[in-house]
């Protein structure tokens, strides 16, 4: 679901300005018929509510009336056609239509783990913002029946022929030009230059005796999240791949030297004391069309889908009974 609609932070969250200026209407009407049903002004007011602290803490600039006219008017069309896919998903009926609370709330877990967040910080993030659950889980269940008539209506339709891959693959070989990198494990012992002598000399035997922990047979990655002063020492001390240039040079001299599965001894930088594990490596050069034909095909794939959902929206547009009333 996030390679097409991007259903990330950003995405769960709908970012749309807004002010307080809107809700100077009080009488509730409709805003939109669209088929048999209809959205009023007091459901778009709602949709518009949880941004006006975003718009008037965070825009700063020259027309905040146009911004606000263009976003109002790009929310109410994103409403438009969120009922036109739940109208077409009715249509369908059965499990098309029926998306369940467990469904919803995997996606949302899923979202929350690839942004390290849990959910009771997403929801004290969420009350921040003037947001509330049940619109997110409104819109996850949009997304849901989004990507369920993708599939049906174009996903299953869109071919990718190989000379196509072939092609990007030509146009883009800059792309595909490997840097030699290396996937390291960090303990980092910080030592500021503000630290005496003695105390800086405390940190290097903290150093050394970890060393020798290791070498000892004891986990990198165990000692890495119980010591290390690095921010990826949660992970275990994992750091993943780097390429040359990225990191202090007396890591990065050791880090390139060293054999895959081999520890280095105790480094000494201007940040502290670093103990490094050399997990992996790549070497630089073209990446062969073999290795990337999935990942380009995947891209092309993704760019002729999201053309072919705009022409089946606008195709579903076109036949529906709209009438916008803004």
């Amino acid at each position: 679901m996030a390679k097409v609609f991007k259903a990330g932070w950003a995405a769960v969250l709908i970012i749309v300005f807004a002010t307080a200026a809107l809700y100077a209407e009080v009488t509730d009407r409709i805003v939109a018929v669209v088929n048999d049903e209809v959205i009023t002004l007091a459901e778009l007011n709602r949709a518009f509510e949880p941004y006006a602290m975003n718009i008037e803490k965070n825009y700063k600039g020259p027309n905040p009336e146009e911004v606000l006219k263009q976003n109002r008017a790009a929310l109410l069309q994103r409403m438009i056609d969120q009922m036109l896919i739940e109208q077409e998903a009715k249509k369908a009926g059965g499990p098309l239509a029926t998306v369940t609370e467990e469904e919803i709330m995997s996606v949302l877990q899923n979202t929350l783990s690839k942004n390290n967040l849990t959910m009771d910080t997403y929801l004290r993030k969420l009350a921040e913002e003037g947001g509330s659950l049940e619109s997110v889980k409104k819109e996850i269940k949009g997304q849901i029946l989004r990507m369920r008539l993708l599939r049906r209506e174009v996903q299953s339709k869109v071919l990718v022929p190989d000379e196509a891959i072939g092609e990007y693959y030509n146009r883009h070989r800059q792309d595909y030009e490997g840097k030699e990198a290396v996937h390291l494990r960090q303990i980092l012992l910080t030592a500021p230059a503000t630290l005496d002598a003695a105390a800086r000399e405390a940190v290097r035997q903290q150093a050394r005796q970890l060393y020798e922990r290791i070498a000892g047979g004891e986990p990198f990655d165990r000692l890495a999240a119980q010591y290390s002063k690095g921010p990826e020492a949660a992970s275990g001390g994992d750091i993943g791949f780097v390429e040359r240039g990225v990191i202090v040079p007396e890591v990065e001299k050791a880090a390139f030297s060293l054999p895959v599965g081999k520890v280095s001894d105790v480094i000494e930088s201007e940040l502290g004391f670093h103990i490094i594990a050399v997990v992996d490596k790549r070497g630089a050069g073209l990446k062969p069309l073999a290795v990337v034909r999935n990942e380009i095909k995947a891209k092309i794939e993704e760019e002729m889908v999201m053309k072919k959902f705009d022409e089946w929206i606008d195709g579903i547009r076109k036949k529906s009974f709209i009438d916008v009333r803004l």
